[in-house]
């Protein structure tokens, strides 16, 4: 029997280090908002754009969001980045995933504050041309409309989810400081973090400090839901 060609698909992109149920929420949302038949949840491969600490091996990340994806049936993993040599441009794999699901409608995901940037990143005039962009938020986030780029409202979407105060860097600075981790990413993520001896550092104690200071509000962050794959480009 012939597999029907998915006739919408949502697209989120992200170093997924590790990814945590923020990203799982935020899919099944704009899914079910869009409905949307597949939502390809896509690692980066080449994360130049994070030089500023070590990225885990990009093997080690997409096998934690095919752990991760793989209860929801309309949840996929997509190696098309990992197994593409050089940067990772949003614009190079919309344009691949037109080349395969040629007739099918494209919706990219990603965190409303990364949208409100969307000026920067690579080849940004043509994005709207491949696909529609939803930015998902926290409920009360208000998009600065006088960033985004003028002509083309009608491909932007602003999505609210349910508040969840959890990112990428606080689960990994929890596991390196001998905290759990265990309902901020599904529960086969977590065993495969403890395997892998992922995020773990030699100085627990250091680790643990920095961690109870954020706690405490000594260390104020901006918490997000997704992880901000696309920061300016040049």
């Amino acid at each position: 029997m012939k597999q029907e060609t998915p006739r919408r698909i949502g697209i989120m992109g992200g170093t997924f280090d590790p990814i945590h149920h923020g990203h799982l929420v935020a899919g099944s949302e704009v899914a079910d908002l869009f409905g949307l038949d597949l939502v390809l949840y896509v690692p980066t491969g080449d994360s130049w754009q994070k030089r500023d600490r070590e990225v885990t091996a990009a093997e080690d990340r997409y096998l934690m969001s095919v752990i991760a994806t793989a209860p929801n049936p309309r949840f996929h993993t997509s190696r098309i980045e990992i197994d593409r040599t050089g940067p990772s441009y949003t614009v190079d794999t919309l344009k691949e995933l037109k080349t395969i699901y040629p007739d099918s409608e494209l919706f990219f995901i990603t965190g409303a504050d990364a949208l409100a940037r969307i000026g920067t990143w690579h080849n940004w005039d043509e994005l709207f041309e491949l696909a529609m962009f939803v930015g998902v938020t926290r409920p009360g986030y208000q998009l600065d409309e006088s960033t985004l780029p003028p002509g083309r409202r009608d491909h932007l979407f602003l999505v609210e989810i349910p508040a969840m105060a959890i990112s990428s860097t606080d689960c990994r600075q929890r596991v390196a400081a001998g905290r759990p981790v265990w309902y901020l990413v599904p529960d086969g993520v977590v065993q495969y973090i403890a395997k892998r001896n992922l995020y773990h550092t030699d100085d627990v104690a250091r680790a643990r400090a920095q961690l109870q200071a954020k706690a405490l509000g000594r260390e104020q962050a901006p918490l997000a839901p997704l992880d901000d794959p696309h920061p300016p480009q040049s």
